[in-house]
């Protein structure tokens, strides 16, 4: 057996034993003998790579699960005994600000202490304040803790910011992306200008309520967030511009655009997961490799979550993101090779079997946690994700003629941009508009699995009809 398949089974015992962590009794697993018993098991299975063997990898991954899972609820004990209680917290704002309907700011802070003792953890606050707040910044609130959410170790609603600190290190990609977005919104007018700036630099907090809730119901919701649809596109334009210079020089431009987006757009569940995935992609690609997408999914999953635990407890973000990626990676090829065979890949027709497949093995978590789904999403998909890649280049091209030129004549350089947004803008209100976009419906958890039981039944099936082999599918290619 390949040492790549000891690498994903361990993979899968990672995220099963953080997933079980909270079952665990407290202080079992705390002792770093643990960490060091799981990667012994680990590095035997690999050195031996014979297929028995497989069952030191799934041990020693499930033994790493259980002790980062135990470590990390560890660490942001003592909530519960905060809860109702107004405290004084400091904490660092982790991703952009956003804005609710009431008009209040939205953050998402990493704890540093709470009542002047250190604390680790995230809270989800809201406050009324006119402060400028950007993402880095160091903030002190007062604030009655209530019980959090997904990920959120704890919620504070209507905050009282007592004081706002800029890092000691400037966010110099934060300052290049607000410098960039004004440039943009000189030439082209709102809400065209946070659209495009959506596709360029998954900046979707800075969209209109409106156009927000018109691409959730038509299903386009990932194409303005940072995810991985934005940085392939950057990541093979990189590599397609640079390859025939030369393949070093290709790598290191695909290499420097996945840093950079990263970035600018901050570490958010679904960019780290896009991230990693990017470069392993792009590395597998320079030495000539190719990941099989499986082992390329638990492997991603399994780093993710040993940085992020909390990732798997509750985080939406991250739990669609990565089952997007399978359905886009794994479904989509199947059901290409099972209905098309080795005919011409289509452009339009890759885009909808993508767009189908991904909302196929997002469906299950969308009906568990939120009740409802997009039934208009591969109409609209098709409509516009075709266009998105030329939508960047041109807010590309606006943005550098905002900064550069003076505003009396730089109009004309956002003019193509507008009028393509304004199409995007127009179709996905009218997509997201219309009465049936959003279907409702709620599933219990027995059935959602059961819903991935019978998609993975699926695949198995169509893999076998067609003996397609997956590990030729590439992200960047």
């Amino acid at each position: 057996m390949h040492s790549s398949w000891h690498i994903a089974t361990a993979s899968s015992g990672i995220v099963i034993g953080i997933c079980l962590s909270g079952l665990a009794p407290d202080g079992l697993f705390y002792s770093i003998a643990w960490l060091l018993t799981g990667a012994g098991l680990i590095a035997t299975s690999v050195w031996k790579s014979k297929v028995w063997y497989i069952c030191f990898s799934l041990l020693g991954g499930l033994v790493i699960g259980l002790w980062r899972g135990s470590v990390a609820l560890g660490e942001v004990t003592g909530y519960e005994s905060l809860m109702g209680e107004t405290v004084t917290l400091r904490g660092v704002v982790k991703e952009d600000v956003e804005t609710n309907k009431r008009g209040q700011t939205i953050l998402r802070l990493a704890v540093v202490s709470i009542d002047k003792s250190g604390q680790n953890g995230t809270i989800w606050l809201t406050a009324n304040t006119d402060k400028d707040i950007q993402r880095s910044d160091s903030i002190t609130a007062e604030a009655r803790l209530s019980p959090g959410f997904g990920s959120f170790n704890a919620s504070a609603y209507s905050a009282r910011i007592i004081s706002v600190r800029p890092p000691s290190t400037p966010d110099i990609a934060l300052e290049v992306r607000n410098w960039f977005a004004d440039g943009v919104r000189k030439v082209v007018k709102e809400p065209q200008a946070s659209l495009g700036l959506g596709y360029l630099v998954g900046q979707r907090r800075g969209l209109p309520e409106e156009l927000d809730v018109a691409l959730k119901a038509a299903g386009l919701t990932h194409i303005v967030v940072a995810s991985g649809y934005n940085l392939t596109i950057l990541v093979r334009l990189a590599r397609r511009l640079f390859e025939r210079i030369s393949k070093y020089l290709a790598f290191i431009s695909a290499s420097g655009m996945i840093v950079a987006f990263i970035a600018i757009t901050g570490m958010s569940p679904s960019m780290s997961r896009a991230g990693l995935v990017a470069g392993l992609s792009i590395v597998a690609w320079y030495y000539g490799r190719r990941f099989h997408p499986i082992v390329l999914l638990l492997f991603a999953m399994a780093v993710t979550l040993l940085f992020n635990p909390s990732y798997a407890w509750g985080d939406i973000g991250w739990q669609l993101s990565f089952a997007a990626f399978g359905g886009v990676m794994i479904l989509a090829p199947l059901i290409q090779a099972y209905f098309f065979g080795d005919k011409q890949d289509k452009p339009l027709r890759r885009i909808l079997i993508e767009t189908i497949s991904a909302q196929i093995c997002t469906l299950p978590i969308l009906l568990l946690v939120f009740g409802q789904f997009s039934a208009i999403a591969p109409i609209a998909n098709i409509l516009i994700l075709p266009l998105v890649p030329l939508a960047m280049l041109l807010t590309f091209i606006a943005g550098i003629g905002g900064v550069l030129f003076a505003e009396a004549g730089s109009y004309i350089v956002g003019v193509p941009a507008e009028l393509l947004l304004t199409y995007m803008n127009v179709t996905a209100g009218y997509m997201g508009n219309l009465p049936w976009a959003v279907q409702q419906a709620s599933i219990p958890l027995l059935v959602a699995v059961g819903m991935y039981v019978v998609i993975i039944i699926g695949c198995a099936y169509m893999s076998y009809r067609t003996k397609l082999s997956l590990a030729r599918t590439s992200l960047i290619e």
